[in-house]
């Protein structure tokens, strides 16, 4: 099963790596990693996407809690929380393709925000299996370039990820 764990952590050099290196010395992959800082210039949120069974994801957690940077963490699969990813992609383009390609990018709701004689890049956030379906529906020798950030989240309501 997939996890989206959301870590509050100390925003200091080699925090980042800290955490790859637990990954890394137990076999665990991790799937996507984001990293910023937080309204708290000392704190930093990192957003981890693994997979794993119930058993695994204690024992990831456990030691991501042991590690001396980590000020607090939440398994977000744990609770209903909103999830969001970016995507930029290229597509090539030429004649009547143009309009179609600009026509898909407004049904899934994306922008164009780069325009050549000969391609698009097409912006476009949400769900995951939003960003999928539109690969899904382009032609895959349009494609130039796809670059995704990974799954982001936040939980819904009162609880958060705070001191």
């Amino acid at each position: 099963m997939r996890h989206i764990i959301s870590i509050l952590m100390e925003n200091e050099s080699g925090a980042l790596s800290r955490v790859a290196g637990l990954f890394s010395a137990r076999g665990y992959n991790i799937e996507s990693l984001t990293v910023a800082p937080t309204e708290d210039p000392s704190l930093s949120r990192m957003t981890l996407v693994t997979r794993g069974n119930e058993e695994i994801i204690e024992q990831i957690t456990k030691q991501l809690n042991k590690l001396i940077d980590v000020v607090k963490l939440i398994d977000l699969a744990e609770s209903f929380h909103i999830e969001r990813e970016l995507m930029m992609i290229k597509i090539r383009t030429t004649g009547e393709m143009r309009d179609e390609i600009r026509s898909m990018a407004d049904i899934f709701r994306g922008n164009i925000i780069d325009v050549t004689p000969t391609t698009y890049i097409v912006e476009m956030t949400g769900p995951s299996e939003k960003l999928d379906a539109f690969i899904a529906a382009i032609e895959p020798d349009s494609i130039i370039e796809v670059v995704r950030s990974g799954p982001t989240g936040i939980s819904r309501g009162e609880k958060g990820l705070h001191l």
